[in-house]
């Protein structure tokens, strides 16, 4: 059976020299304001490593993306020509990504890498409770474990989550309330952001024409942010600070590398025009995608008019209206 072992004792050696390191600097160990930083401070530093890790990954990402959007044009032309043929349609798209070395995949691979490191990190957090006894696996001491233990957000344990029973906030610790509250919030933080971070990407590179690469972006944008209130319930507080942490990380990381390499200019307009309504991108044209008003025809110069004098009046050039003067 496949071991996660090197997982949890790669994602711990990460966490604890984090954590030696900020108290070797002077960050309080105890609590400050209910909280404990050097732990906090442990686990979004665990995010810039693993962030800075999977960089090249995600330069690739984005490249592969330009590569799907340069695309686009091919592929519509494939569905036109093996329209209601699916089976042939997907060999040749197949083909037209292999020739081209585009891979649809790889927009995904970012988030598939860092799948490991939340589950580890979920597994090595769900541990911390003071009443197990082998404290010193994966590699950690058992004053560090019982610090762990301790640690807390705002009086909230970072073991502690939305749905802990009365037992195990009792080993903590911790008031039921308190933890319900913490985590309900950052639970809604998660959700919002993890909205943000994908409706950036499609904003910036625009909506695919793949109907299935479609699909794909709507589940990213919809689908995993409303999984999380449910799964959010069962998510320690330690494993929701890291995944707020990677979602900012992650607009601010799209953000720079979204300018170095911006879309080409087909993209651009589309995901402009789809600002206002990202699921139906609205009809190109005008600012934020309005329809401008169709130009008007001039209207024919027509021969101005000359106002009829007035009774009585004198003419406006008297020798017109005498007649000529015989001649004797």
């Amino acid at each position: 059976m496949f071991s996660l072992d090197w997982i949890y004792y790669a994602i711990s050696w990460i966490l604890l020299t984090w954590h030696s390191a900020w108290d070797a600097i002077g960050v309080p160990v105890d609590a400050v304001i209910g909280t404990n930083f050097a732990w906090i401070l442990a686990i979004i530093f665990l995010v810039v490593t693993v962030r800075v890790i999977l960089f090249p990954v995600f330069v690739k990402q984005i490249k592969s993306q330009r590569a799907m959007q340069a695309l686009q044009p091919q592929v519509k032309a494939l569905q036109e020509k093996h329209k209601g043929d699916r089976e042939t349609l997907q060999k040749e798209m197949m083909e037209l990504y292999r020739k081209e070395k585009a891979n649809p995949l790889m927009g995904c691979l970012p988030m598939f890498l860092q799948i490991p490191v939340f589950l580890g990190l979920f597994h090595v957090l769900r541990r911390l409770d003071p009443a197990k006894q082998a404290k010193t696996l994966y590699g950690w001491s058992v004053e560090q474990f019982d610090s762990a233990s301790n640690a807390k957000l705002f009086t909230a344990p970072i073991a502690g989550k939305f749905g802990s029973t009365a037992d195990e906030l009792a080993r903590l610790g911790a008031n039921g309330t308190t933890v319900k509250v913490i985590a309900g919030i950052l639970v809604l933080v998660m959700m919002g952001t993890t909205y943000l971070t994908s409706r950036q990407m499609i904003l910036k590179t625009g909506w695919a024409e793949d109907p299935q690469q479609r699909m794909i972006q709507r589940l990213m944008l919809y689908g995993i942010p409303l999984s999380l209130l449910v799964s959010g319930a069962i998510f320690p507080i330690g494993v929701i600070i890291y995944w707020v942490t990677n979602n900012l990380f992650t607009l601010g990381q799209q953000q720079w590398v979204l300018r170095k390499y911006p879309p080409p200019p087909t993209a651009t307009s589309k995901a402009t025009s789809g600002a206002r309504n990202p699921v139906q991108p609205a009809k190109t044209g005008g600012l934020f995608g309005r329809s401008k008003p169709a130009p008007q025809a001039p209207a024919k110069a027509t021969a101005p008019k000359v106002a009829a004098p007035k009774p009585g009046a004198k003419p406006s050039n008297p020798k017109k209206g005498r007649p000529a003067k015989r001649q004797g």
